[in-house]
């Protein structure tokens, strides 16, 4: 499933996180997902319906805008059921920061990406990083990036490719979750959980606390509690 190339269907967003990617980076996580991983940390982005429409060329200002960020990181959701749209935003971040760099996260195969639509393959000619492969919670393991042993971590163009060999050789091990608290009280993580069943277990314990986990849209693109 495609959508127009004008418009991209937004679950959340986050300016900088340093847990999803090399470095400093703006993430988006898309809404939609063809796949139903079971134990899916982020079940709340897999309906289509739900998402926050918003045009390309207004994220792509705002990605361009974070000059102390060095790229973006998809998630969602599946990023390869919006590529003709992903496609089209990083072109137009690049256009005026040719060194931004694109990583993403799919629950597909390289290989299947490889052979898929033209939308698909122009995506994927654009990524700097792919994490490919769906989430299999019967192999989870702490991994840079990562959530489950099946999942690769794919240096698709050189930027990267000395970093990749280096974390698979010798330091391939989980870049934790990051957290944050909003002026306003709300709350926010990010991450691949290094642990099964975090998720679950951190909304348990917020609720016995008296805290209500908030997972629809917020205007920011937070997920609240």
């Amino acid at each position: 499933m495609t959508g127009p190339a004008d418009t991209l269907s937004v679950a959340r967003t986050v300016d900088r996180c340093t847990v999803l990617g090399p470095g400093v980076r703006a993430v988006v996580w898309v809404q939609g997902c063809p796949l139903r991983c079971t134990g899916c940390v982020a079940a709340e982005t897999l309906p289509f319906e739900g998402g926050t429409p918003v045009a390309v060329p207004e994220l792509a200002d705002r990605l361009a805008a974070l000059t102390d960020v060095e790229g973006v990181t998809l998630s969602g959701g599946e990023p390869f059921a919006q590529a003709e749209a992903l496609a089209a935003l990083l072109d137009a971040v690049r256009e005026r920061r040719p060194g931004f760099t694109a990583m993403a996260y799919s629950g597909f195969r390289h290989e299947a990406l490889r052979r898929g639509s033209p939308a698909r393959r122009a995506l994927l000619g654009r990524l700097d990083l792919l994490v490919d492969g769906p989430y299999a919670a019967t192999r989870h393991a702490a991994l840079r990036w990562r959530g489950s042993a099946n999942q690769r971590l794919l240096a698709l163009t050189g930027r990267y490719a000395e970093l990749v060999a280096r974390i698979t050789a010798e330091d391939d091990t989980s870049a934790g979750i990051e957290v944050s608290m909003g002026a306003d009280g709300s709350f926010s993580w990010a991450g691949v959980p290094p642990v099964p069943g975090f998720r679950e277990t951190l909304e348990a314990r917020l609720q016995a606390r008296g805290f209500a986990p908030r997972t629809e849209p917020v205007p920011d693109g937070r997920r609240t509690s």
